[in-house]
């Protein structure tokens, strides 16, 4: 199945125009013609099967002929807050990763040893929205700008909530901390670790520290183990 994606689509949508890049795709790439089908989701949950009724690289039109809608395929929801890595591709790695393994929602948080205090919001949604496509996710985890790790503490929280990180301290393991089911949200640190005044904050938040394993693990492949961890308690 090739996926799409757009969010303006609806289950009262009867006809459907693609922009041009995507109708150059459809019609040049893929070699698609008036009747073939085009499978759309709006990454709510919904599949839409739809019919080209002109094939042109300009301006591809379908015709909506069903909708299905999709439950999410597990029971917990996910939220990993994750400092931004140096080098852009190691970040744009862990949301590939992610959203393929099973991710509801994530948070650039810029820390007190971030080394990289932006981001591009564009290119990190073209990423993750990608990766669901090629991984037919019909669920897209939502993308929120930066915030401050102190803002972020500020945020209401509900279920689960870990804070991985490198100091020689009393944690125990993600793994084993885990209950299936659960609203869970992880911190991930920058790769100079959390600040010891961030560590603090977030245990006066209820979070508990975990270690995701004996090795020292760069910020992208920390994100994925916790989101793999995650799916496997859920299994």
């Amino acid at each position: 199945m090739q996926l799409f994606y757009n969010s303006e689509i609806s289950s009262t949508t009867e006809q459907f125009t693609f922009d041009k890049t995507e109708s150059r795709h459809i019609v040049k790439v893929l070699r698609k013609s008036e009747g073939d089908h085009i499978f759309i989701t709006n990454g709510l949950g919904e599949l839409f099967t739809s019919e080209i009724i002109i094939a042109n690289d300009k301006r591809c039109l379908v015709q909506i002929k069903e909708v299905k809608t999709h439950n999410k395929p597990y029971n917990y929801y996910l939220h990993i807050a994750i400092a931004p890595t140096k080098l852009n591709d190691r970040l744009e790695w862990f949301l590939e990763k992610a959203t393929e393994i099973g991710i509801d929602e994530i948070t650039p948080i810029i820390c007190d040893h971030s080394e990289r205090k932006t981001v591009k919001m564009e290119r990190m949604e073209k990423i993750v929205h990608s990766a669901a496509k090629q991984s037919l996710k019909f669920h897209f985890p939502k993308l929120n700008d930066p915030i401050s790790f102190k803002q972020f503490m500020n945020s209401n929280f509900e279920g689960q909530l870990f804070i991985a990180h490198c100091e020689e301290t009393d944690k125990k393991s993600l793994k084993s901390e885990l209950k299936p089911n659960l609203n869970t949200t992880i911190l991930i640190g920058p790769e100079g670790d959390f600040s010891i005044k961030e560590i603090h904050q977030s245990l006066e938040h209820n979070f508990i520290p975990v270690s995701l394993g004996e090795s020292r693990l760069r910020t992208e492949t920390a994100g994925v183990v916790a989101a793999h961890s995650v799916a496997f308690v859920n299994e």
